[in-house]
Order: C-alpha cells, then sequence, then structure tokens
C-alpha cells in the first residue's frame, strides 16, 4: 500500500471521528422518572438546549402517541425541560427526541409507562447517543494508530540504497 493513499485514509478518519464525536457527546436529553404509572408525570429536559435560541421541542412517540412537546422553560441544571402528564398512555415504552430552537438535535431518551400501582419510579433515563460515540472513538482511535505504524515504518530512500 502506498504511504500517500494510507495517509490519505487515515486524515479521512480523523475527519470523521472529528465530525462525529462532539454531536454525540454534547446531546443530552434526559426523562425523570424512567418509570412511571398511567395519569404519572414525567420531566423532560434537552440540557444543551440553550433557552435565548429559542423553545425546545420534544417529539414524543410510542405505542399510542406521536406528539410534541414545546418548552419554553428553564431546567435548573441548565437546558430547558417540559412536563408531560401520561394520562391515556397506552401501557409501554416511549421515545423522546429532543431539538432545540436553533434546529440540533439534544439526543433522545426513552421512558416506560405502567399500570397503576406497578413497578416504582425510576431514577430518569439518559439515553446517549453511545453507538455514534463509540463509531467516532474508532475511527478516530484507528487513523491515529495508522498514522503512527506509518510513520514507523517509513524508511528513508538514501537507506535502502
Amino acid at each position: 500500500m502506498k504511504v500517500s493513499t494510507a495517509l490519505c485514509s487515515a486524515a479521512l478518519g480523523v475527519g470523521l471521528g472529528t465530525l462525529l464525536l462532539p454531536g454525540a457527546a454534547l446531546a443530552d436529553t434526559t426523562v425523570s422518572p424512567a418509570t412511571t404509572p398511567v395519569g404519572g408525570t414525567v420531566v423532560l429536559t434537552a440540557t444543551t438546549c440553550n433557552p435565548k435560541s429559542g423553545d425546545a421541542l420534544f417529539r414524543v412517540t410510542g405505542p399510542n402517541r406521536d406528539q410534541n412537546v414545546r418548552s419554553t422553560t428553564a431546567a435548573a441544571g441548565g437546558g430547558l425541560s417540559a412536563e408531560l402528564f401520561t394520562a391515556g398512555f397506552t401501557l409501554g415504552t416511549y421515545t423522546v427526541a429532543a431539538t432545540c430552537g436553533d434546529g440540533s438535535s439534544a439526543g433522545s431518551a426513552t421512558f416506560t409507562v405502567t399500570p397503576i400501582g406497578g413497578a416504582p419510579a425510576g431514577s430518569g433515563g439518559d439515553s446517549r447517543d453511545n453507538g455514534t460515540l463509540a463509531a467516532g472513538g474508532t475511527l478516530l482511535g484507528t487513523a491515529v494508530a495508522g498514522a503512527v505504524v506509518l510513520i514507523r515504518r517509513r524508511r528513508p530512500v538514501s537507506a535502502v540504497a
């Protein structure tokens, strides 16, 4: 394999890793509690949304829902939050995907609706996009390792002659 081809591949890996890591590391949406009975309330929080950039939009999808919840309420720990009342929800798991006012994604999280008197409420669901973070880290690590191997193997032309 030519050195220039390997260096181009390493540069591409570093570039892709650089693009994937920041968004995955920063996106953070939480739902608290992670488990709630029918008629309970969950707090949706997008910690990376800046209240000055506009409202956060939480899209809730699940067994019998596809609705949007808009938030203008500043969360205590930063970001924006909204309360969601689960009366009328079907039992099951729901996904919450948040979008900030500036159009950026704030990640997603899940919560489960249980029967009244069912499982106790959890401490909060936090679903960071670990798959994207792992892919970005793998690309970056592989590119760096490949570059190190190529640099160490490269010998000056005068040494060969």
